[in-house]
């Protein structure tokens, strides 16, 4: 293995002053909040994070995808100080504030809408979905919603309906929200093609809902908690044509897949179509939350006056973080640092497939991209356990990733795009080693 440049470990993983930590989280926070990696994070620069052992790790989990730009990057601090420093807070629908309009102008300039749009922030992805649904609903004046197998959709009431995986997200937290409708989404590794895709949708609106009930289909052009599925490109055509043919608004879920992470500033740009609505979160801020709707103008002006609000309808300290980050992306050349990281990540994974018998697919857009294990290439049968495994392996050797899939058997990237060279090559040797390790070879 190369010699580490970035990755420093002082203690064994996870360190005596973490386990502390998280001896006392188990006293005081709620059971639910499990931990998925016991290391507690003491400080975070750029794509690294060191814990309060003082461990340095190559983090590619990225604040589940909210650190496109990094953690702590020197433009984003400062503007969400300055503005800390003037106000922290009014509800801008009580006394309105100059950032809000100035993030709504910059963010409309860079989205996928070629007429005039608006926007509304909100504070999580979840809230971003449910408030679309709204928007949606208000303009078609219908109550229905079709979303998708494999979809993460939120956590809240609306959302989690719309979310597709039932352990650990939905299990045991129904009755869920009436008037969402579920059909397949086309993969090319476990089916079904586009064809069989686009029938069942069809055959949704004869046997589940009638078209003309359904205020919008909500789709993410790669799935994100789903395992990192990429939407073949004639299957997002095929549903903006039924869109179009029958009134529904397409609402386009880029939180996790959006600023960049695809090598487009968002990923419906692969596809070439235009949506109705778009939600975007996560790294929108830099980690500070924040989230919004954006979408065409007249569906934007269609509920009634304060039907969409809330006390925190968008913050001014997130919103000027998430000024800096859109500087950030113009100055640093992101997106297109996301199509260089994909290249050389993708080039790794293909040559790891080629060696091991459990990687059944390697995946994604850009720098989004995902390796799925499999007991055989044959059955495709699902391996979580094998994932888990590089997980661990990867955490005790300095690398941080996350699994993902509705079977909780791929892991996929989520590093900070201002990650360099030198990390990445590190961080590749460090994922391959900690594969080797749980294969057995």
């Amino acid at each position: 293995m190369a010699t580490t440049r970035t990755i420093e470990l002082r203690t064994a993983i996870p360190g005596p002053r973490s386990k502390a930590i998280l001896e006392r989280k188990d006293k005081v926070i709620a059971g639910p909040l499990s931990i998925y990696i016991p290391v507690v994070i003491e400080e975070g620069r750029g794509a690294t994070l060191t814990d309060v052992d003082g461990n340095t790790f190559i983090d590619f989990t990225g604040g589940v995808g909210c650190l496109n730009v990094g953690h702590s990057h020197p433009k984003l601090v400062e503007a969400a100080q300055e503005q800390l420093t003037r106000f922290s807070h009014t509800d801008f629908t009580i006394v309105p504030y100059e950032v809000y309009v100035t993030l709504a102008e910059r963010l409309i300039a860079v989205s996928p809408f070629t007429g005039p749009a608006k926007a509304a922030f909100f504070n999580a992805g979840t809230e971003a979905v449910e408030n679309a649904i709204k928007f949606a609903r208000s303009y078609t004046k219908r109550p229905a919603v079709i979303v998708f197998e494999g979809a993460f959709h939120g956590r809240t009431l609306l959302s989690m309906t719309m979310t597709s995986k039932t352990h650990p997200y939905k299990a045991g937290l129904g009755p869920f929200a009436p008037e969402v409708y579920r059909v397949p989404f086309a993969q090319d590794y476990r089916g079904p093609d586009t064809r069989t895709a686009l029938a069942a949708l069809e055959r949704a609106l004869v046997t589940q809902v009638a078209a003309e009930q359904v205020a919008a289909i909500v789709i993410e052009p790669v799935q994100g908690e789903g395992g990192f599925v990429v939407a073949p490109r004639d299957f997002m055509a095929g549903i903006r044509r039924v869109c179009d043919e029958h009134g529904i608004m397409l609402v386009v879920d880029e939180v996790q897949t959006g600023f960049g992470r695809t090598g487009k500033m968002f990923a419906i740009e692969h596809y070439g179509i235009e949506p109705d609505l778009m939600t975007v979160a996560k790294s929108i801020a830099g980690g500070l939350p924040l989230s919004g709707v954006i979408g065409k103008a007249e569906i934007m002006d269609a509920p009634p006056d304060s039907a969409i609000g809330g006390t925190y309808v968008g913050n001014p300290v997130a919103q000027a973080a998430a000024i800096a980050v859109l500087d950030v992306f113009e100055e640093e050349n992101l997106v297109e640092r996301a199509q260089q990281i994909g290249e050389r990540i993708r080039e790794r994974m293909v040559a790891w497939q080629e060696r091991i018998e459990q990687i059944g697919d390697v995946r994604g857009l850009g720098a989004m991209l995902a390796i799925e294990f499999v007991r055989d290439r044959d059955s495709k049968e699902p391996n979580p356990e094998l994932a888990t495994a590089v997980v661990e392996a990867a955490a005790e050797r300095g690398l941080l990733l996350l699994k993902s899939g509705i079977y909780s058997n791929c892991i996929r990237v989520l590093c900070p795009l201002v990650l360099t060279d030198a990390e990445l090559d590190e961080a590749l040797e460090v994922w391959e080693d900690a594969l080797g390790a749980a294969v057995g070879t």
